[in-house]
């Protein structure tokens, strides 16, 4: 871990939320490969990818940034909510996932706070 953003808590924990995603989407019917798994893959990678571009960045910039990853967050759980009617997954496992969104939401509000000081 040579960058800064790699020691972050949050940028962690949404790397594990992107590699839950993909191992979740792999399982997609084969028709929502272009729509649906697309979307959800592209939305959970800009996660850990706002973190990474935005500390690099002046604390207002990363600000910005944290509001786009939560952005993406809130995507997430949408998108999530759809598979679940469509029953590409169960309700114990969006309910997992939708815990774990919950979760980097408030980090990226104590993240948010942090940089603020």
């Amino acid at each position: 871990m040579g960058f800064s953003f790699e020691k972050l808590n949050v940028y962690n924990k949404a790397n594990e939320f992107v590699n839950d995603i993909y191992l979740l989407t792999k399982a997609f019917p084969r028709d929502e490969m272009f729509s649906l798994t697309s979307q959800l893959r592209r939305a959970a990678v800009s996660i850990p990818m706002n973190i990474a571009e935005g500390s690099a960045r002046t604390k207002k910039d990363f600000n910005r940034f944290i509001d786009m990853a939560r952005g993406s967050i809130f995507e997430c759980v949408t998108i999530l909510r759809i598979a679940l009617e469509q029953e590409y997954l169960n309700q114990k496992r969006y309910i997992d996932l939708e815990d774990k969104l919950t979760n980097l939401s408030k980090m990226f509000s104590g993240l948010k706070r942090s940089i603020s000081q």
